[in-house]
């Protein structure tokens, strides 16, 4: 098993201990069948970043608190060194980057995401979240599907979007991409 899913999963596990729910209670008020968050809570299953946006939403926690166990400290500002942000890597294609888990009560959350090639009939996960997203590309060639829409980004190109809609990503070329994330 992951290792960072456990731990995402015992998170999850203590906040709902904190809330004095049970496992069912925690699943319905989250709109997710009790079998999936079964997996979750015990690290047997992938989280995609917008449920956990939506449990963290819902129970008002950070969301870097759900995914990294960090608790943010500054209300002014927070610098994020280059390479030191909160990393998870949750599938093989996706790595996430943190940016701002160190500003208290932010607005964003914001990452550098990295999406490793797969083969080219591979399936293209979608999710849904609320809010608004924001990627810019600086690195490899994106297909981003959204709504059953095909657009490609290059590098330097940009695209804000309704996330509310089924959007998923994948990397062209057989190469990674690497690009920033904002999401509202």
């Amino acid at each position: 098993m992951n290792e960072e899913l456990i731990q995402i999963g015992l998170r999850l596990k203590g906040l709902r201990d904190a809330l004095e729910l049970t496992q069912s209670e925690f699943a319905t008020s989250c709109d997710i069948t009790l079998e999936d968050y079964i997996e979750y809570e015990a690290g047997k299953k992938d989280f995609s970043i917008s449920l956990l946006k939506k449990i963290a939403t819902k129970y008002n926690v950070d969301l870097t608190t759900l995914m990294f166990d960090e608790e943010p400290r500054m209300s002014s500002y927070a610098i994020t060194r280059k390479e030191k942000g909160l990393a998870i890597k949750r599938v093989e294609e996706y790595q996430y980057q943190a940016l701002a888990t160190g500003f208290a009560n932010r607005k964003a959350e914001i990452f550098i995401v990295t999406v490793e090639p797969k083969t080219d009939d591979a399936p293209i996960h979608l999710s849904k979240h609320p809010g608004q997203e924001f990627n810019l590309v600086f690195k490899g060639r994106l297909l981003i599907r959204i709504n059953g829409k095909d657009l490609i980004l290059e590098k330097g190109d940009s695209l804000y979007f309704d996330p509310s809609l089924p959007h998923g990503m994948k990397a062209l070329d057989g190469k990674p991409v690497k690009f920033l994330a904002v999401i509202v």
